[in-house]
């Protein structure tokens, strides 16, 4: 094989590997406490990630070929699990919120090791308990709509306020190692009525939403990239705060009936058996520093 065919080869090889990354992205943002920047630590390209988004406008078009097949497949993976996440969250509510609370849970794990591997403080609680006050807080007044109010015309005009700025929190975490962003958007108390409006391709509604996102994700990834890398055990901590207090405020409260009990324990399992092989998944992949 010349060399030219080698190098068309291996072109394509990444071309569909990152389209892959993609794909698990984009399952990432629209399943909740699925962190998708562990997916990224995972895959190999959460550092290629984080240098872009942090100088978007640097190598601009080569940028652009880097991150072209990763929209295609988080687009593709976020169109067909829209409407299956969608009737989960209609007709199995409180099995739909376990799945995804054991999910978040089945991280944590992970997200404790990362800080033990960097320098932890004991002052360090500090922030901890801040990130965990504050994420309860948010969702328990999201919960009782104390921030997002609905009904009456000037209700609604502040609920539609409320999405972009919603958008801009999530963007501003979603580069956080092991932050998941629809789990930031149920503690906000937006992750439901968003996926419907997506489902129904509502773009009023979802663009404002998206382009605050991608904002808040551009304008605080050199923020986030600076505080990981030089206060490591601190950024995780805080992550492990808000996980943990987003777990309290998210929780749907018990099973009424024997069937939704039994959904429930199958959620639950279900939860935990996909974070187990996550975390197995990130012990063992390693991909090509050029993947």
């Amino acid at each position: 094989m010349s060399d030219i065919a080698a190098e068309k080869q291996k072109s394509r090889k990444n071309f569909f590997y990152r389209m892959l990354c993609g794909v698990l992205l984009g399952i990432s943002v629209i399943a909740p406490g699925i962190s998708g920047s562990i997916m990224a630590v995972v895959m190999g390209i959460y550092d290629d990630l984080i240098e872009i988004i942090s100088n978007p406008f640097k190598n601009f078009w080569k940028n652009v070929a880097y991150l072209l097949p990763m929209c295609i497949g988080a687009g593709l993976s976020m169109i067909a699990l829209l409407q299956l996440l969608r009737l989960l969250f209609e007709h199995y509510t409180i099995p739909a919120y376990l799945l995804f609370i054991s999910l978040i849970a089945g991280s944590i794990p992970t997200v404790a090791a990362e800080a033990k591997a960097g320098v932890v403080k004991p002052v360090y609680a500090i922030g901890t308990a801040a990130a965990f006050a504050l994420a309860l807080s948010v969702g328990l007044m999201a919960k009782f709509d104390v921030v997002l109010p609905v009904g009456t015309s000037a209700q609604q005009l502040s609920g539609r306020l409320y999405y972009p700025i919603s958008g801009a929190i999530a963007g501003i975490t979603s580069m956080m190692p092991g932050m998941s962003v629809s789990m930031v958007l149920m503690m906000l108390g937006v992750y439901e009525p968003l996926l419907g409006a997506a489902a129904d391709f509502d773009v009023p509604t979802v663009a404002p939403f998206a382009i605050c996102f991608v904002c808040g994700m551009i304008l605080f990834s050199r923020v986030t990239k600076y505080v990981f890398r030089k206060w490591c055990g601190l950024g995780y901590l805080i992550v492990l705060g808000f996980m943990c207090g987003s777990l309290v405020s998210i929780f749907p409260g018990l099973p009424k009936t024997i069937p939704e009990a039994v959904l429930s324990l199958v959620a639950v399992a279900s939860g935990s058996a996909v974070s187990y092989a996550l975390r197995r998944l990130a012990k063992k992949i390693n991909p090509p520093a050029d993947a």
